[in-house]
C-alpha cells in the first residue's frame, strides 16, 4: 500500500478522518461539517505528501453527499460505500470498539483491503440529485399524512379540527411536491427523453417512472440489468448448505423507497404488460408463492426500463427481458 487511504465517518455536527498512510500508520482528526470543516479537512490532507489520497466513506445520505462532492471538486478519488458492507467486514475482526474514530478506522483498513477494486464514486448530476430529493419529500409527506389519518380514526373531537387543518396542509404540500417533480423532469432535455421512453411501458405510472429515472441514472454507469437491481434489493438471496435448502428471498440491501414504489406498479403490470405478464404466468405455473412472483415481477421491471433507456427505443410487446 503506497496511497494515502483515508476513512471517513461522518455525523450531523462532526466528522472523523482516519488517514492510512503508506506504510500502515494511522493518523486521526475531528473536522466540523461545514464548509470551514471541509477546508481545514483538506488543507489537513495536503500535509501528508503530495500525492491525492482516496477518501472513502459510509453512504448516509445528506451528511456524506456534501463533503463527497466538495472532494470530488477538488480532484479527489472518492468511494462512497454501502454501510453494509463496512459493518460486515468489522464482524470480520470482531471489532468490539464503537465509537467515531474507531469507525473511521474500520473504514480506511476496508478501503486498504480492496487493492485495484477500489469502488470510484460518481456525483449525481444536479438534475438526478434534486429529483431523488423531491421524491424522498413527496414520501414524507406521504407517511405523515397516513399518521394523521390513523390519530383522526381515534381522535377526540377537541383536537380533531386541528388534525383535519393539517391534513389538508399535507395535501396542498403533496400536491405540489408532485409538480415540482414534473417540472424537474420537464425542465431537463435528458430527463425528459428518458421519461418518454418509460411512459411508454404498461403498468409504470408518473410517480414509478420518476423512481425509475433516479435509479436508472446514466451516471450509475450501469453496465447490465443485474446491476441496475442490485441498488434496489431485489437481487435473490439464495440459501442452500450441502443437500439443503431454504427459501430464497430478496437481499433488501438496497433502497426500501424504491421497493414500495415499484410494488404496486408490478402487480398493475402483471395483468396490463405482456411482457411481464406472460412471465408472472410461468412463475405461477412452477408453483412459485403469490409474494415471489410479485418481487420477481419487480426485477423484471427494472430490467425491462434499463434495457428500453439502454437501446432508447420505446417498448415493444414481443420483448422478452433477460
Amino acid at each position: 500500500m503506497t496511497q494515502n487511504i483515508v476513512g471517513v465517518d461522518i455525523a450531523k455536527a462532526k466528522f472523523d478522518a482516519a488517514l492510512l498512510d503508506g506504510k500502515g500508520k494511522c493518523r486521526h482528526k475531528k473536522f466540523d461539517t461545514d464548509a470551514e470543516g471541509f477546508a481545514a479537512f483538506l488543507a489537513w490532507l495536503a500535509g501528508f505528501g503530495d500525492g491525492k489520497p482516496w477518501v472513502c466513506m459510509e453512504a448516509t445520505g445528506a451528511y456524506s453527499l456534501p463533503l463527497a462532492e466538495f472532494l470530488a471538486a477538488q480532484g479527489l478519488r472518492v468511494s462512497v460505500v454501502n454501510p453494509a458492507k463496512i459493518h460486515a467486514f468489522g464482524k470480520s475482526e470482531l471489532s468490539r470498539a464503537k465509537t467515531d474514530k474507531a469507525d473511521a478506522k474500520l473504514i480506511a483498513r476496508w478501503a486498504a483491503r480492496q487493492g485495484e477494486d477500489r469502488p470510484a464514486w460518481n456525483p449525481p448530476p444536479r438534475p438526478v440529485r434534486e429529483l431523488q430529493a423531491l421524491l424522498r419529500r413527496g414520501e414524507d409527506w406521504l407517511e405523515i399524512r397516513q399518521m394523521e389519518r390513523n390519530r383522526l380514526d381515534t381522535a377526540d373531537p377537541a383536537v380533531a379540527g386541528s388534525i383535519d387543518t393539517l391534513l389538508e396542509t399535507l395535501e396542498k404540500e403533496l400536491a405540489s411536491t408532485r409538480d415540482a417533480i414534473r417540472r424537474r423532469v420537464d425542465g431537463d432535455p435528458g430527463l425528459e427523453n428518458r421519461r418518454n421512453l418509460l411512459e411508454t411501458i404498461p403498468g409504470i405510472g408518473p410517480a414509478t417512472r420518476a423512481w425509475l429515472l433516479v435509479a436508472l441514472s446514466e451516471h450509475y454507469g450501469f453496465t447490465d440489468a443485474k446491476q441496475a437491481v442490485a441498488p434496489a434489493g431485489l437481487a435473490p438471496r439464495l440459501q442452500e448448505s450441502g443437500t439443503w435448502k431454504g427459501k430464497t428471498r430478496i437481499a433488501k440491501t438496497g433502497d426500501p423507497r424504491l421497493r414500495k414504489a415499484l410494488y404496486m406498479p408490478a402487480l398493475c403490470a402483471a395483468v396490463h404488460n405482456p411482457a411481464i405478464r406472460a412471465f408472472c404466468a410461468r412463475l405461477s405455473a412452477r408453483g412459485k408463492n403469490g409474494k415471489a412472483v410479485v418481487c420477481a415481477a419487480m426485477r423484471k421491471m427494472i430490467h425491462l426500463a434499463f434495457a428500453i433507456l439502454k437501446s432508447g427505443k420505446p417498448f415493444d410487446p414481443e420483448f422478452k427481458p433477460v
